[in-house]
């Protein structure tokens, strides 16, 4: 039986398909479901009838929005599937994704390379640790350029790109591609048809042969030795070195095809199965358990644990995500939420088809499953064992950006707005809803315009609400520009009973990082255990700077010295001194407040970069480059977050509608005027 299991595991992928927007994500999951047998019609993006872009949003809007994952099966194995979202917006759903993916498979645009998106995806990767292979998409388009694109991947992603593939034809003449390791050519009609390599190729696919044979020698040791050997590399030791250096992260197989034209999946999938990792492969998930670093290995006999990396309300109740990294979890069985030792229990698990799901008995380590049951668990929770608790790192949650005033409509209806909300902020942690202390109103705050938009119309679709949304608003934050040392600050409460009286002296200045904390105080003049109270309590007072009332980053706090009380000090005292005390050091320092920009790709027309390039400057742009593509120029700069509001509408009127831009959040810079 365990050699069944762990034969099992071995034929398992958890894979994601990571990209910028529009590069072809959601047609290339199409092609691998329909070739798959999992689904017996091919959906179009452009027709509205996908299947992991189910979403009503979705469909209407043309791009992903949610991250779908769907199984399929290809040459004895099994593929768990994760189609993530390219717009900038929905970068937390890409971030969820990669924490519980073992590979991805890495799309560009054939003509436009390396898009800022693929870059920041790529990134995300990176800090995962995820294998990834690259597939070229949309070779069949006017301007595709294999060799560009992979210039672009070297370039700008600093890795080292392993082209297994040379296409046949170019652009809209693009058939097939010649597999550089077995030689041998795969052309697509009405099918797939394999054949010798074409005469006319065969010179350049040898001398493709050889610059991949060469640039394998200098990474592999044992491709060195075989090439100084025989001066050449087998099919099988080029299988097995590429296959290392993937895993390793030491290079990337690089493919290309035409997704809509239904040319070069089957390969995709080969590679999928052949040079990325099972979960036995990947190394060991690490938690704590009981203050100890602990870690459990992807076997089905170990103790249970899983983390929840998505949440979704639907019509027939509340889905939870997981991805089980050890153990195995039966229906009915029940768990333990570990991060607040709540339990619960699994009605159902389900395996998942984008919006349709199978009922399964159990789920086993590697497994990315949907259960039904869990009332409370939130997307970064871990499930485990009663018997065996540990929790898991969760994945990082970004600071949102921008803000707009949500109401409803109808003033009965705010309750049902609220509990709207609440549910909209446990499917996606990205989402922040606060009340404005000044104005009373209730804020929603996420990573973009069009994230809010999605939010808001959702609650309109899905629970049936009138809501007014104000005018998007950026998150300002505050620093410290100049601090004060040696402020002295006293907290005295007395009133009647017990007293609070805490005493401390602080030093604040700037700090490169967000927060950071020390004490300096000699001769136990103040406990360690009010040290800490003191550092909560000045933790509590980042929560809103002096100069609006924004969050504050960027300062060192230092405890140099303070007072107790034998009867009224109390850790409560002292948090509530660090948190005043810390208040009033911020408006005895210059302060400085901080905008979040953005770094804006603008792909134009060259007779309209003139009036595109006033326009940024206009908007407090700063034009870090510009370069000439397929008759087109790309404009990269940097610009106020604020600045960027309706510019689409903007672009498309200075360019007749022939302009297009993405973004990329680059952080905080000093604001010129206090807001």
């Amino acid at each position: 039986m365990r050699t069944n299991l762990d034969h099992l595991l071995s034929r398992l992928r958890n894979v994601g398909i990571l990209a910028h927007v529009d590069a072809g994500k959601t047609t290339v999951t199409e092609r691998i479901l329909y070739l798959t047998g999992t689904i017996h019609k091919r959906g179009e993006v452009h027709d509205g009838t996908t299947v992991t872009d189910f979403d009503s949003q979705e469909r209407d809007r043309g791009i992903t929005i949610f991250a779908a994952a769907v199984s399929c099966d290809w040459d004895g194995h099994s593929i768990n599937l994760i189609d993530t979202p390219g717009h900038v917006d929905f970068s937390d759903e890409v971030e969820r994704s990669l924490r519980v993916l073992d590979g991805a498979v890495a799309l560009f645009d054939a003509v436009a390379g390396v898009e800022p998106q693929s870059e920041s995806v790529w990134r995300q990767a990176d800090r995962h640790g995820v294998p990834r292979i690259a597939f070229v998409n949309k070779m069949d388009r006017p301007g595709a350029d294999l060799d560009a694109a992979v210039d672009s991947i070297r370039q700008r992603l600093h890795v080292t790109p392993l082209v297994v593939q040379l296409p046949i034809g170019e652009e809209a003449e693009f058939s097939g591609v010649i597999d550089l390791i077995k030689m041998r050519a795969y052309v697509w009609n009405d099918g797939l048809v394999e054949c010798p390599v074409p005469d006319a190729l065969l010179e350049r696919a040898v001398r493709r042969r050889r610059l991949l044979e060469e640039t394998v020698a200098e990474l592999h040791p044992i491709a060195l030795d075989e090439f100084y050997a025989r001066s050449t590399l087998s099919a099988e030791t080029l299988a097995v070195v590429l296959r290392d250096l993937s895993l390793s992260g030491t290079g990337v197989v690089v493919l290309c095809g035409s997704a809509y034209r239904n040319r070069g999946i089957e390969p995709l999938l080969d590679a999928v199965i052949a040079y990325l990792p099972s979960p036995q492969e990947v190394p060991a998930v690490q938690g704590l358990s009981d203050g100890a670093l602990q870690e459990r290995v992807a076997d089905p006999a170990a103790p249970f644990a899983a983390l929840v990396f998505k949440v979704s309300s639907t019509a027939t109740g509340r889905l939870t995500y997981l991805r089980v990294y050890s153990g195995t979890i039966r229906k009915g069985e029940t768990v333990v939420d570990a991060g607040v030792g709540r339990t619960e229990r699994i009605s159902r698990i389900l395996r998942v088809q984008a919006d349709q799901h199978v009922e399964v008995h159990q789920a086993v380590a590697g497994d990315i499953v949907a259960v039904v049951g869990p009332k409370s668990a939130r997307s970064g929770a871990t499930l485990c064992a009663p018997a065996a608790p540990l929790v898991l790192e969760p994945a990082a949650v970004a600071d949102p950006v921008v803000s707009v005033a949500v109401e409803a409509r109808r003033s009965t209806d705010t309750d049902r707005l609220a509990s709207a909300l609440t549910r909209l902020v446990e499917e996606d942690p990205s989402l922040t809803v606060r009340t404005d202390s000044e104005t009373g109103q209730t804020l929603l705050s996420g990573m973009g315009e069009l994230h809010l938009e999605v939010a808001a119309e959702k609650v309109r679709r899905t629970h049936g609400l009138e809501v007014v949304v104000g005018r998007p608003q950026v998150t300002y934050r505050e620093t410290v520009g100049r601090g004060v040392s040696g402020l002295v600050y006293r907290h005295v409460k007395q009133d009647g009973g017990a007293g609070q009286f805490a005493q401390i002296t602080l030093d604040v200045e700037p700090l490169d990082e967000d927060f950071a904390f020390r004490s300096v105080v000699v001769g136990g003049r103040v406990p360690q255990e009010y040290v800490r109270a003191v550092e909560a309590g000045c933790r509590d007072a980042l929560a809103e700077g002096p100069l609006g009332g924004h969050p504050v980053t960027g300062v060192r706090v230092t405890l140099t010295d303070g007072a107790t009380h034998p009867k009224d000090s109390s850790e409560l005292a002292f948090r509530t001194a660090g948190r005043l005390g810390l208040r009033e050091a911020l408006r005895a320092s210059a302060m400085v407040l901080l905008e979040p920009v953005a770094e804006v790709t603008a792909t134009v027309p060259e007779d309209a970069m003139g009036g595109v390039l006033g326009d940024l400057a206009a908007r407090r742009g700063r034009i870090s480059g510009s370069t000439a593509r397929q008759g087109a120029m790309v404009i990269v700069a940097t610009v106020p977050l604020a600045e960027l509001f309706g510019y689409a509408t903007q672009l498309r009127s200075r360019t007749q509608g022939r302009g297009t831009f993405t973004t990329r959040p680059t952080g905080y810079v000093p604001a010129p005027t206090a807001r």
